[in-house]
């Protein structure tokens, strides 16, 4: 166990590049991994594992994703030669929602249910195993939620009075136009739903490509309104607070 001063970092790191933030999360922790899904995720794959080669990535699989999708999970661990660890969501009360509101009850009941137990509830149980964890968000994704995205951060959502879990963004100051950038530039491996529309991918039924000039979180639950994008695995509600409230922490 050591003490983080978190505000400091964030305020040091705040303008520092991608890899520099990576090396610092990597360097401060071990018991770190790498949360994936998206373009920006195998970015952070591509720069970590040339820092450090055996870095932990997991993602998570809800049971509705695209089949494209399950294809870049088998191309990138093949690419890196990373042991991509899938986590899966608990198959009871998957079963339970199907069996009281069917398939599709997100259209009606909005995703929250759904989300919760697909997505989050998996992520809690594999975040109580972490120290600290690295995620590929941007701030230009969600204007209304994630423009005051740190580069590193307590994760108020997911720590617990006993200990204390770090969230790194790595990526939080970079456009969807540096991210394919370097995607280009270094052969990096993509999900093929891009190449047909799809900016922001989630859950095939959430998920549609967008028209343009539309902005890339209006390709998910387009039923819904702008503020309610967010599945819940980033609490956006911390994401504004201020320097003095981030205190220093014993990770």
């Amino acid at each position: 166990m050591f003490e983080l001063d978190v505000a400091y970092l964030e305020s040091e790191y705040a303008h520092k590049s991608p890899q520099e933030i990576l090396k610092l999360a990597l360097d401060k922790f071990d018991n770190i991994a790498i949360s994936f899904s998206g373009a920006e995720d195998v970015v952070l794959v591509d720069m970590a594992s040339k820092i450090k080669p055996d870095v932990k990535v997991f993602s998570l699989d809800t049971g509705r994703l695209h089949s494209e999708t399950y294809q870049l999970l088998e191309k990138v661990r093949q690419h890196y030669g990373i042991a991509l660890e899938v986590i899966l969501p608990d198959a009871d009360a998957v079963e339970a929602l199907v069996k009281q509101k069917g398939l599709f009850s997100f259209y009606q009941d909005g995703h929250k249910e759904c989300c919760g137990i697909r997505k989050v509830a998996p992520l809690r149980r594999q975040l109580a195993k972490l120290d600290a964890w690295i995620t590929g968000q941007r701030k230009d994704q969600s204007p209304s939620t994630r423009a005051n995205i740190p580069v590193v951060q307590v994760d108020q959502a997911f720590s617990t009075q006993e200990r204390t879990l770090i969230k790194f963004n790595p990526l939080a100051n970079w456009s969807s136009e540096q991210v394919w950038k370097y995607i280009r530039t270094n052969d990096v491996p993509y999900n093929q739903l891009h190449a047909k529309g799809f900016v922001s991918i989630g859950c095939e039924p959430c998920t549609r490509p967008t028209l343009p000039n539309q902005h890339e979180r209006e390709g998910r639950w387009w039923w819904e309104g702008q503020k309610e994008k967010e599945c819940g695995l980033h609490n956006t509600t911390e994401q504004g607070m201020t320097k003095k409230e981030h205190q220093t922490v014993r990770v």
